[in-house]
């Protein structure tokens, strides 16, 4: 009975490490702007037996190919993912000022829940997805994107935020929340202030929401990006932002532990 045991778990990891990662250019209008995202599946995926999905929104640095490679990701572990485009045409960018002239563009304003909205309202027209196990993760601009979302009453079963920024909710805003919080932080990250952390921890107790958030070690902005060290460098910008590799493995083993709860999975 061991041997059978051990061969049906090593046939099952021969066949999700085999497994060939689709992906498919979406390209979809919002409020009279086009937009380009990333649907990402495995062969295995049909109408007829959907799965969970996971919205991933980028970095200020818009949808570029470390949020496309996460997507990948995730859709090698067996959920259907769409990485969403909140710039209009793809835009990308390695310059930070054109990225923060993006960024601010969008953060305080209804238009950023609403483009990401826009995304997930995508990937729910695939017909992949299970509406009812739906999540969405986000880096930085993304995680701070996910919290706007969440605010606005979203059908999610829970959100991720990678090295985001916090997004202080108003009393409305709390009482539409119908998901579970994962809040990854970087516990060096000098643009996530201790009095911000306290006054954000204290709204989401005062509504009862049902949050995780995790303080990382020694760990910067933009802890999960390989190449955000190289990128702060290019920009003449240093000791706030940079990649910390044990926090980045941690916080997506963390996203797993996450998912596995909030989708159900014995």
């Amino acid at each position: 009975m061991k041997t059978i045991l051990m061969f049906l778990a090593l046939a099952a990891l021969t066949s999700v490490a085999s497994a060939e990662i689709l992906t498919k250019s979406v390209e979809y209008e919002h409020s009279g702007t086009k937009f380009k995202g990333l649907l990402a599946s495995d062969t295995s995926f049909s109408t007829d037996a959907k799965r969970p999905g996971v919205l991933v929104i980028p970095e200020w640095w818009g949808l570029n190919d470390y949020a496309k490679g996460r997507a990948k990701e995730l859709a090698a572990m067996g959920y259907v993912a769409f990485a969403v485009d909140m710039y209009g045409g793809g835009v990308t960018t390695t310059d930070a000022n054109k990225a923060k002239e993006l960024a601010v563009s969008l953060y305080g304003s209804p238009e950023m829940a609403a483009r990401a909205q826009a995304g997930l309202d995508e990937m729910l027209k695939t017909g992949l997805v299970d509406a009812n196990k739906v999540a969405a993760i986000g880096f930085c601009f993304g995680g701070s994107a996910c919290q706007a979302l969440a605010y606005t009453g979203a059908p999610l079963a829970g959100i991720v935020s990678f090295h985001g920024g916090l997004v202080q909710p108003s009393p409305e805003a709390l009482k539409n929340v119908r998901c579970k919080f994962l809040i990854l932080n970087g516990a060096m990250d000098p643009t996530i202030k201790p009095e911000a952390i306290a006054l954000y921890l204290k709204a989401l107790d005062s509504a009862h929401v049902d949050y995780q958030f995790i303080n990382y070690a020694g760990a910067l902005h933009a802890f999960t990006n390989p190449e955000a060290t190289k990128i702060t460098e290019k920009n003449g910008v240093s000791g706030a932002v940079g990649y910390n590799e044990t926090a980045a493995r941690r916080s997506w083993a963390q996203m797993r532990v996450f998912f596995d709860e909030i989708f159900g999975v014995k």
